[in-house]
C-alpha cells in the first residue's frame, strides 16, 4: 500500500471523539512544521505552535514532553512520506520512482525550508543528532531495500559499496532543488536515473 502524501497526512476528517484527538495531533504537527519553516528550529515557539493549531499549550505537553520530542515525531512522520518505495521489478524503475517521490516531497513549501535548517542546526548543536540519525536511517533503510533487491535480481554486484550507493542516489536531486533552488523536470529525472544506474553498476 502506498503512503499518503505529506498534505494528505494532515487532512483526516474527524468522525468521533477519538478521531478528534488524532485530528488535533495532526493540526499540531502542521502548526509545528509551519512555525519551523518560518522561524527555524532555534526560534520555534511552542506557544505559537499551539495558538496556530487553535489549542492551548497544554495540548502539546499532553503529547510531547519537549520541543525536541515533537520535532522527532514530526520528522519521523515526514521521513516516512519521503521514503516509501515499493518493488517495481527493476532498478531503473525503482530509482525513477524514488527520485520522483523525492521531487514531490522537496517541492513542498515547508519541506524546502525545514530540511536545510534541520541539517544546519545539526551542524551547530548536538541536540538534533538523534533526530537526524532517525531521519537518515529511515531514508537509507528504504535505499538499502532497493539496492538489495537489485542485487538479488543480478542487476548489481553483491559486493557493491552500499554506503556509497546510498550517498549517490539522492545527492544530485537534493543539490539541484534545495541548494541551487532549481526546477527539476521528469526528463531530467530520467537522465539522473541513467547516470545513477551506470554509477551503481561501476561502483
Amino acid at each position: 500500500m502506498e503512503r499518503k502524501s505529506i498534505d494528505e497526512n494532515f487532512r483526516r476528517k474527524p468522525t468521533g471523539a477519538a478521531v478528534m484527538r488524532s485530528d488535533l495531533t495532526d493540526a499540531l504537527y502542521r502548526a509545528f512544521f509551519e512555525e519551523w519553516a518560518e522561524h527555524g528550529y532555534t526560534g520555534l515557539s511552542l506557544e505559537r505552535v499551539a495558538a496556530r493549531a487553535g489549542a492551548g499549550k497544554a495540548a502539546i505537553y499532553r503529547r510531547w514532553p519537549s520541543k525536541l520530542a515533537i520535532a522527532s515525531e514530526a520528522v519521523e512522520k515526514l521521513g516516512l512520506a519521503l521514503t516509501d518505495v515499493s518493488d517495481r521489478g527493476g532498478l531503473t524503475e525503482e530509482l525513477e520512482a524514488y527520485l520522483l517521490m523525492m521531487r514531490r516531497a522537496l517541492r513542498h513549501r515547508l519541506v524546502r525550508r525545514i530540511l536545510p535548517d534541520l541539517y544546519a542546526e545539526g551542524a551547530r548543536s548536538n541536540e538534533l543528532a538523534p533526530l537526524l540519525a532517525k531521519f537518515a536511517g529511515a531514508r537509507r533503510g528504504a535505499g538499502v531495500a532497493m539496492i538489495e533487491r537489485a542485487i538479488s535480481r543480478g542487476e548489481l554486484r553483491h559486493n557493491i559499496d552500499r554506503e556509497l550507493a546510498l550517498d549517490l542516489v539522492p545527492s544530485v536531486l537534493y543539490w539541484r532543488m534545495i541548494i541551487l533552488k532549481r526546477r527539476v523536470t521528469r526528463e531530467q529525472i530520467g537522465r539522473q536515473v541513467k547516470a545513477l544506474v551506470a554509477a551503481l553498476k561501476a561502483s
